[in-house]
């Protein structure tokens, strides 16, 4: 379908599938797009997408990126979740490993430019496993933060030049959780000391009771995205 065509579609689409069911719409991303996509974090959401997907598409490509800076356990989750489900999540790296990036622009870039560091280890790997599919799969929900609060279940991303599916747009943290505990999910176990959002080690801290959720992302920054949704 040429651009008029696309842009048609994903309104059209985004409006029909706003109520229904997370399945329903990858079931739809799956059947229209066979170059697709599944980005995993392996936070909740991401676990939840996974184990959803094994249901519908167990061949879809699943990526993560890899930061080098991720908590051990966030790992160990990758790692058994890939057993569970006899996945080969595909890797995306930055192309300057810590060292080289320390060499290049001083240590704990994180510390000094945040987001030049999300830049080098998050955004540009992105950009180019993204430029092999034509569409992706994402786990933000409205609710995550003011940023996402206007995402719809199916959107052009511009930033990217793809469509991009948000089958949680609608759900709550409380839905999340219901899901991987009916279905017995493998998630992170970080998520039990107080992690409700995962990211980087050096930049990822634990929430108080009463702080936002998202709080313990770049905390002490003004920054609240990393840079790979608008």
């Amino acid at each position: 379908m040429n651009l008029l065509e696309k842009e048609s579609w994903i309104a059209e689409s985004a409006e029909q599938y706003e109520n229904k069911s997370p399945l329903e719409l990858i079931q739809l991303a799956v059947e229209t797009f066979p170059s697709l996509t599944l980005a995993c974090s392996f936070g909740a959401e991401d676990v939840v997408l996974v184990d959803m997907l094994q249901k519908v598409s167990p061949k879809t490509d699943i990526f993560y990126l890899d930061t080098d800076f991720h908590f051990q356990e966030t790992y160990e989750t990758r790692d058994r979740m890939a057993e569970k489900y006899g996945i080969t999540f595909i890797q995306a790296k930055a192309e300057l490993t810590p060292e080289e990036q320390a060499g290049q622009y001083g240590e704990e870039l994180w510390l000094k430019d945040a987001n030049a560091c999300c830049n080098l280890r998050k955004v540009q790997p992105l950009i180019k496993t993204l430029s092999q599919y034509d569409a992706w799969i994402t786990g933000i929900r409205r609710d995550q933060a003011p940023t996402r609060a206007n995402s719809k279940k199916v959107e052009y991303d511009a930033k990217f030049g793809l469509v991009k599916f948000n089958p949680l747009a609608s759900w709550t943290s409380e839905d999340v959780w219901n899901y991987i505990r009916e279905n017995d999910v493998i998630y992170n176990p970080l998520h039990d000391q107080n992690y409700p959002s995962i990211g980087c080690s050096y930049c990822t801290r634990q929430v108080m009771p009463g702080e936002d959720p998202r709080a313990g992302r770049w905390s002490g920054n003004e920054k609240t995205e990393c840079g790979l949704h608008k």
